[in-house]
């Protein structure tokens, strides 16, 4: 038989850190499996081996989470304007559990079940109704037995209470991520009040996912911290950040850059950027540690690679990666091989190329959120009348 593997709590309370894994929907849309717009993860049903093979991808760059393939699988997202599947939620959570425990059991991994913020919330519908959404994908992942949950990509802490509390009621250790940045939730609460609704809901790992560039996400989750030690509380701490870089990004993240989703590849943080952001996390006391939107396996082993003399090991990847360009040396070419060192890549100003473009952008700022008519959300495909309403919107904005 199989060792029986250490739970989350188990391993951070041993002040083990916890390697994450990356964007499944940002990685899989670019490999042609998920539609950009819906972001819903029905290619666990339709396109199960390209699911399997991006959590093998992470598990070998050093991932200790395999997280369900499950972002916005709630019934409310998938029949959203127009998004007709023919597949329910729990068809779509069963297989997405079904994939990640296939892979997380090939080596030290575990399974996280994972919810979302609803279309329903931001319809204003009530407590009772977007708590039975969540209560659905929950029986699915009780009746798969993942190792824990995570409640991630909130807007609202509001809404993500309430995914916590139906959480708790399962006995799983749970996790709670906002999308937030140092300047709180849509409704301008802040990272530390945030944190301390979440903890006493009954979050024992809170933290930040997506919508912002590492070293903000790492900020605010000091935020987090901060606020729940001045509270009298305890948690763990997470952070699951964004793979490009937002120094120009408001409140609502990068969803208000005019580069998104289709054109910041040009963010994109390096495997260098990487190392930096595992260390300043780790020194934060953040001890679980991963990507969301833009991380690919690299950036993965990059975080693994940066903390190994912490983890007590390298990952199954770096065979094929030596340590800070060390491969370079066995380039054919002299100019390469003087790269293989570490200061050279540490101290590297990447250029983009694009000398018409500029470093920075304009977001775009609707000012809009929960309760506002424009993110009222219907079944109904958006129609062409619709859309040139908002064509002429937008450039006024």
């Amino acid at each position: 038989m199989a060792p029986v593997k250490k739970g989350i709590l188990e391993r951070l309370n041993a002040g083990e850190v916890v390697i994450g894994d990356g964007g499944f929907v940002f990685a899989l849309e670019k490999r042609g499996y998920v539609k950009a717009g819906p972001w819903t993860p029905e290619a666990s049903v339709q396109y199960p081996d390209a699911v399997r093979q991006l959590h093998r991808e992470f598990l070998r760059a050093g991932s200790n989470v395999m997280q369900t393939f499950t972002f916005y699988a709630s019934d409310d997202k998938l029949e959203n304007r127009g998004n007709n599947l023919k597949l329910t939620g729990a068809q779509i959570n069963e297989a997405a559990c079904d994939l990640a425990r296939e892979v997380a059991n090939e080596g030290d991994a575990l399974v996280a079940g994972g919810v979302s913020q609803t279309p329903s919330y931001l319809s204003c519908k009530s407590k009772a109704d977007v708590k039975a959404i969540f209560r659905k994908q929950l029986d699915v992942f009780i009746k798969k037995n993942v190792d824990f949950l995570i409640a991630e990509y909130f807007e609202h802490v509001e809404e993500a209470v309430w995914a916590v509390e139906v959480m708790k009621e399962t006995g799983k250790p749970v996790a709670a991520s906002l999308c937030i940045g140092p300047k709180g939730d849509m409704h301008g609460v802040s990272p530390g009040e945030c944190a301390v609704r979440l903890v006493k809901a009954g979050a024992q790992i809170v933290g930040v996912n997506c919508h912002f560039d590492p070293m903000t996400c790492v900020e605010t989750v000091k935020q987090m911290k901060e606020g729940v030690v001045k509270a009298g509380l305890k948690a763990h701490y997470m952070v699951q950040p964004l793979a490009y870089h937002t120094p120009d990004c408001n409140c609502q993240g990068f969803i208000d850059l005019p580069e998104f989703p289709f054109g910041l590849e040009p963010r994109i943080l390096t495997r260098w950027d990487m190392h930096k952001y595992a260390r300043e996390a780790y020194n934060a006391g953040i001890r679980f540690i991963g990507g969301c939107c833009g991380f690919e396996a690299y950036h993965i082993r990059a975080i693994a690679e940066e903390l190994a003399p912490e983890r007590g090991l390298l990952p199954s990847a770096s065979e094929k990666h030596g340590s800070w360009g060390a491969g370079l040396e066995m380039h054919t070419k002299p100019w390469v091989r003087a790269r293989a060192r570490r200061d050279y890549w540490e101290n590297l100003k990447p250029a983009s190329g694009r000398p018409q473009c500029p470093s920075m952008s304009v977001p775009d700022s609707w000012g809009v959120t929960k309760g506002h008519a424009d993110l009222m959300q219907q079944k109904e495909a958006t129609t062409k009348e619709e859309l040139e309403q908002l064509f002429d919107k937008s450039k006024t904005h």
